[in-house]
Parts: structure tokens; sequence; C-alpha cells
């Protein structure tokens, strides 16, 4: 019997774009945002799932269907007629995160098929980052055509970062931007990981201040309006709309909204120019895997994270 490839995907919406187009084999979704809330090494154990539960209902409200995720990594454990996995993630670090978590879980169950990448990113002809998703069938067909193969430098990379990342210094992130590897976007995510806890001076993540700025140059007219904007000048994040617009409630200290317009107030107009640390004051309480944004600030002019004093013990 011929043996067929097994598919693991982004999300939903990538797996019904390789239905729609007849690509052959299995597909396991991903429906995981591990970027954000605490997680854990084993990602089999119950800490796992009771850590990830509490997280999306504290948070978002959300229900998680453990049940659903799963069935969908138990996939993982019938791959007597699989040759090879296909990985099929983003440039993003919202895509990364799960990314080295997929890679740790298959090594978790002793897979050892070979594994290859097909990551969209910087696509020729345009000047915007692209997602798998917004892929012509021509640009998916070339992505898929020119697939890497995970070395076993690779995925040893991807289980010490998930290790990292569930580890209490981030600062151990750092070596591996400069690291040589086949994820070609990896030092990016890195970097705008690192950046995301509260800056030294403002108190603001990146993406905080990114929004605060386009409040500051653009006529907004609402949150949701806010939200476009912030959608699509996000960077390297890959970050959802439920992600952002929580990262917007946050700033509303910040600006002034009425039925016509946001505007920044004072406190914006400070904040954007670093006269005072807001951290304690926006008091994002969000965990970054096995470490808490208010027990770390970035300091720039040092490149790394540095213990907020009020937590330093």
């Amino acid at each position: 019997m011929k043996k067929s490839q097994l598919h693991i995907t982004n999300g939903s919406v990538l797996t019904n774009y390789l239905n729609d187009y007849g690509y052959k084999g299995n597909i396991i979704t991903w429906h995981e945002m591990l970027c954000e809330g605490p997680t854990h090494v084993n990602i089999l154990s119950k800490e796992f799932f009771k850590a990830r539960t509490n997280f999306f209902s504290a948070t978002y409200n959300v229900y998680l269907d453990v049940d659903a995720f799963k069935t969908e990594i138990n996939k993982l454990d019938n791959l007597e007629d699989v040759s090879e996995i296909i990985l099929w993630f983003e440039y993003d670090l919202f895509c990364h995160i799960n990314l080295i978590a997929v890679i740790s879980l298959i090594k978790q169950k002793h897979i050892n098929l070979p594994l290859y990448l097909v990551c969209s990113g910087f696509v020729k002809g345009s000047k915007n980052l692209k997602a798998l998703s917004e892929l012509n069938a021509e640009q998916l067909k070339n992505h898929y055509n020119n697939r890497i193969r995970l070395s076993e430098d690779d995925i040893e990379l991807a289980e010490t970062l998930w290790q990292i990342y569930n580890g209490k210094d981030h600062n151990l992130f750092k070596p591996f931007i400069v690291k040589s590897s086949s994820f070609d976007y990896l030092s990016n995510c890195l970097k705008a990981h690192l950046e995301r806890f509260p800056d030294s001076k403002s108190g603001l993540s990146t993406l905080e201040k990114n929004i605060l700025g386009i409040i500051n140059k653009n006529t907004i007219k609402s949150k949701h309006h806010l939200l476009g904007y912030a959608l699509n000048y996000q960077g390297f994040y890959g970050f959802s709309d439920m992600q952002l617009g929580r990262i917007i409630d946050q700033l509303s200290i910040f600006y002034h909204e009425d039925e016509k317009s946001i505007k920044l107030n004072r406190k914006g107009y400070e904040a954007l120019l670093e006269q005072y640390n807001f951290s304690a004051e926006i008091n994002d309480k969000t965990i970054f895997g096995g470490v808490k944004k208010l027990d770390f600030q970035f300091n720039a002019k040092e490149n790394k994270l540095v213990k907020t004093i009020i937590n330093a013990h």
C-alpha cells in the first residue's frame, strides 16, 4: 500500500483551502494560540489542558473544547500509512509559538517521520507579508513544492525554544536570534516576542505603542476602525482581532472615545513621549508561557529583559 502524507495546518481556514485544492493525505488542524497564556512543556499533560482552559475562560470568556483538540492531536497515534509530515505555518509569532509546540509534541509522541515545513511570508511581487490562506493556488503550490525538510538540528532547536518559552528566563531566547536554521522568520519572531514585554521607559509593549501611534497619526472613527489598522500594521505578531481587541480595550486610559472619533488624551501623549512608565497602570496580567508579562521589562538600550524592580527578588 502506498503511504500518504499527514498535513498539520495552522487553522481551519487553511485546512479548507488545502481540501478545496485537492492536497492528498490526512489533515490535523491546530486550534490553539499558545503565544498567550500559561502553557506547559508536556502538551499531553493534565496541567497543560487545565492551564489553557482556565486562560481562555478568564481572559476571553471562551470555552476551550479540549475534546476536539485532543481528537485532532490523537491522529498522531495512527501513522502506519504515513510517510512524512508537512507542517503548514506562517511567518509570524502567533504561528511560530504554535510551530515549536507542534514539533515538540511530535517528539513527545516519539514519532520519527520526516518533517517538512511550508512557511509563507515574503512573496515575489508583493510588498506585504502574506499568510498561507492569502496565496493563490499557484503560489501555494510553489510553496508546497519548495517545502523544507527540517534537520535534526532544526527539530532540536524547536524543542529547546519550547522549553525556554515554558521557563522563567526568556532572555535565553537571545542567542537564537542570530542562530542559522530552516526557520527563516524565527529571528524576527523572537525579537517581536521580547518587545511585547513593557518597555523600561514607557511601560508600553511595541504593539501597545504602535496602537497609540496609529491613533496619533490617523483620523480614527471607532474601535472597529482602530482594530482594522492594528490588524494590518502589526508586523511579525500575527495576532487575531480577539487578541488585538483586548489590547485596545486595555489602552482605554490613553484615549478619549466619543460617537465620532477616538483621540489620544494627555496620558496617551505622555506615553508616546516616554515621560512616565505606565506598565503598572495598564496592569496587563498576561502570561507568556512560563513568564508573567509584568515581571520583566524590555530595556532597549541593553537589548534584553530586566526584572521589574517591584518584582525583583
